[in-house]
């Protein structure tokens, strides 16, 4: 018998557990943002289920051209009959025999000519068998129908439509990427001034206390600074939560797991955001440059095909149909033991010429007309959706820049405000009040910074979309 050592089952034991844990691991993302976009083209489920459409239309499509192929099918019967059906009709065998016996003229019995009598009456015959088999082969072939016709011509289109949605669907979970990816990384700038404001009043805090137990301070500027500190400590956290519930609704738009982490590698400077803001007054879009409006034109043109559908419904339609079969006849249940298989073979061309059908195709046809119509109007009040989104947002973004440049420059001047309270308080003639009135303005003016880089982020993807370029 073999012994195996503690030492042995416990290795074993850490190495299943190193091995359950690492099956379990959540894995490590570092994503840019045309990473974050690929990485949702792929696992989003609306992207999935849209791409899964454009599946179900090319199987459309197949079930379109099937209809113009020659439909082959192979059948094989057997019909029983307990009692074969019982055939009444006029005894033409009596009225031929009596005929012949009139026209020899054949006398009866008694010597005189036989009369031709006046109601032969019926006669009941069983036609048939007991057991009738068939095999055969039928064979049927459309040589021209106009709806076939069109919805063959119509697949590429439908094709296109299904593709535009894909994208149409893709563009609007682009875009809302865009905006959580470039806030969230905006909120790194957040976070890293609160925690340097945590650091200066901090030091105030240490100073102040210092200052009050030489005597040179009140209790009150002690307190001031603490009530500062407590309510940018208290921020930090509200902040730090909205950031990780940021993340979250990140991960749920990619389609990425809760349990993964996510790391965003792409940075956003003034610069990145102001690129491009000299053109951004100039006609340079294209109404062709929109998902949008590629996709309503894949719907206007296949609304144009329906159109032309039922109008090919006055067409006359011609079909090729053929039909080969074996059939068999018995009184008992052995068809393919004994007896002749009887041949039958027929082709045939069908033409069916429509001429009333309760007006049916008029109403088919005028349903179909209006809504292209409908389509059309569609078209045109989506490029003047267009234009206004475009001016719209070329104001927004201007005006999201200026706001930028304005608040960076108070910022910059909130801190050196800062700093000259600073240094005046720490040789010992600024108060506690004027710093700590310098930082509530710091604060304040890092706050709005922020908000107008927010406001910037979300006025370039806007207008980005709104130019079809993003």
């Amino acid at each position: 018998m073999i012994k195996i050592s503690k030492s042995t089952f416990l290795f074993v034991g850490l190495f299943v557990a190193f091995w359950a844990n690492a099956q379990t691991a959540a894995t490590k993302h570092e994503f840019s943002i045309q990473q974050c976009v690929d990485y949702a083209s792929k696992n989003n489920t609306a992207v999935k289920n849209a791409l899964l459409d454009y599946k179900i239309q090319e199987q459309t499509n197949r079930s379109v051209t099937s209809s113009a192929y020659p439909q082959l099918r192979a059948n094989a019967t057997t019909t029983y009959f307990p009692n074969v059906p019982v055939q009444v009709f006029p005894n033409f065998i009596a009225a031929g025999t009596y005929g012949v016996l009139v026209q020899e003229g054949v006398r009866n019995g008694s010597g005189n000519p036989i009369q031709m009598p006046s109601d032969f009456g019926y006669i009941q015959a069983a036609f048939g068998s007991k057991w009738n088999g068939s095999v055969g082969l039928s064979l049927s072939q459309i040589l021209f129908d106009g709806q076939v016709f069109v919805g063959l011509q119509a697949r590429r289109t439908s094709l296109e439509y299904a593709q535009k949605n894909v994208e149409v669907t893709e563009q609007n979970i682009r875009v809302n990427i865009y905006k959580i990816y470039y806030q969230l990384v905006v909120s790194k700038t957040q976070m890293e001034q609160l925690d340097a404001n945590i650091e200066r009043l901090k030091k105030l805090q240490h100073d102040s206390k210092e200052l009050f137990k030489n005597g040179f301070a009140e209790k009150m500027d002690v307190d001031r600074t603490t009530v500062q500190l407590a309510n940018l400590e208290t921020q930090k956290i509200t902040t730090q939560r909205s950031i990780d519930n940021g993340y979250i609704g990140l991960k749920v738009l990619l389609g990425m797991p809760i349990a993964d982490s996510l790391l965003l590698t792409d940075v956003i400077t003034e610069d990145k955001l102001k690129n491009g803001v000299l053109d951004v007054s100039s006609k340079n879009y294209q109404y062709t440059d929109r998902k949008e409006y590629q996709y309503l034109d894949a719907i206007t043109r296949l609304n144009e095909y329906n159109v032309k559908r039922y109008k090919y419904t006055y067409l006359p339609t011609a079909s090729l149909s053929s039909a080969f079969s074996k059939n068999a006849f018995r009184d008992q249940f052995d068809l393919f033991n004994k007896g002749d298989w009887y041949t039958s073979w027929n082709i045939g061309v069908n033409v069916s010429v429509p001429l009333f059908l309760g007006f049916q195709r008029d109403a088919s046809l005028k349903t179909a007309q209006l809504q292209w119509e409908q389509t059309k109007n569609r078209m045109s009040d989506l490029k003047l959706t267009i234009d206004s989104e475009v001016e719209q947002a070329q104001n927004k973004y201007k005006a999201a820049i200026l706001a930028l440049d304005n608040q960076k420059q108070n910022m910059v001047l909130a801190e050196s405000v800062y700093n000259q309270s600073k240094k005046k308080y720490d040789v010992g003639i600024s108060s506690t009040t004027d710093i700590t009135n310098a930082q509530t303005d710091l604060i304040s003016a890092q706050t709005n910074y922020i908000n107008a880089m927010y406001d910037a982020v979300l006025a370039r993807i806007d207008y980005a979309k709104a130019v079809g370029k993003l």
